[in-house]
């Protein structure tokens, strides 16, 4: 599908804010996107890189005054730095694993048929723990400030699932937070701030290693996608945080599971 290059942007940036932080993989839609449109060239996966910082930003601008309050309490607040050594504990798995294994991902894994099975499989384990989640009793954990570093390293652990691609972070550390007793806002909170550094670093990362690839023609293509990128993403977040007040996460399921189907279809018979 050949669209100007600006539109392409639009359409993922509005991919990338949307799902980045729904339990629906945003490197899995980008993926499948990104064919669709012909972008699937190295600067096209710089590009996808490139606009998750608009989605990071949105996280860091909707949760400013929680951050600011952590920054003013490392030094001298117990709960603040408790709290940020969990973040610490969270984001090390994934990143140890990530770092180890990144060729071997981006080889074997981006693409289309490994997204749509990872998509699938990830709504049946999100109707699995729900289905536990309903039948056991209160949450042990409804404070992001009660957590304990190992409820944080577990967390982390989940997260290094995400690596897959179509299995979402956020769905990852969600469905682990519920797993191992967070209760579903707190899992959902911890989610979206474990996902600042997480993004950060893994988006610096690949800035850095493929600086090489962008150029000032690319510039006006980037500013677009960050900016809708941007947008969209605060308003999946707002829209997930109201969600999560009154509805468990079948419904993702169900949609990871059909647009796994949709795509298997589509590409086998290409």
């Amino acid at each position: 599908m050949l669209l100007p290059p600006l539109a392409d942007a639009v359409i993922l940036g509005v991919v990338e804010g949307l799902t980045e932080f729904l339990p629906v993989s945003s490197t899995g839609h980008l993926i499948l996107v990104s064919d669709l449109l012909g972008e699937t060239g190295e600067k096209g996966k710089i590009f996808d890189i490139v606009i998750q910082l608009g989605a990071i930003l949105a996280v860091c601008w909707e949760f400013r005054v929680r951050i600011a309050q952590a920054l003013r309490g490392l030094a001298a607040d117990r709960v603040q730095q408790r709290f940020a050594a969990n973040l610490f504990v969270a984001f090390l798995p994934a990143a140890i694993v990530g770092l180890a294994f990144q060729r071997e991902i981006k080889a074997h894994l981006f693409n289309p048929t490994s997204v749509a099975v990872a998509l699938a499989v990830g709504g049946l384990v999100i109707f699995a723990i729900e289905a536990w989640y309903a039948r056991k009793g209160p949450a042990r954990v409804t404070s992001v400030y009660d957590m304990t570093w190992k409820d944080a390293l577990k967390v982390g652990i989940a997260q290094c699932f995400s690596l897959i691609p179509g299995t979402s972070r956020s769905g990852a550390t969600i469905m682990g937070g519920m797993l191992f007793g967070l209760s579903r806002n707190v899992a959902t909170e911890f989610s979206f701030f474990l996902a600042i550094p997480v993004m950060f670093a893994a988006t610096g990362y690949e800035l850095v290693k493929n600086r090489a690839l962008l150029t000032t023609h690319d510039l006006a293509m980037i500013a677009v996608g960050f900016a809708v990128s941007f947008v969209a993403a605060l308003a999946a977040v707002k829209g997930l945080i109201r969600y999560v007040a009154h509805h468990d996460f079948r419904a993702f399921a169900w949609y990871r599971i059909a647009l796994g189907i949709v795509v298997l279809g589509y590409f086998a018979g290409s």
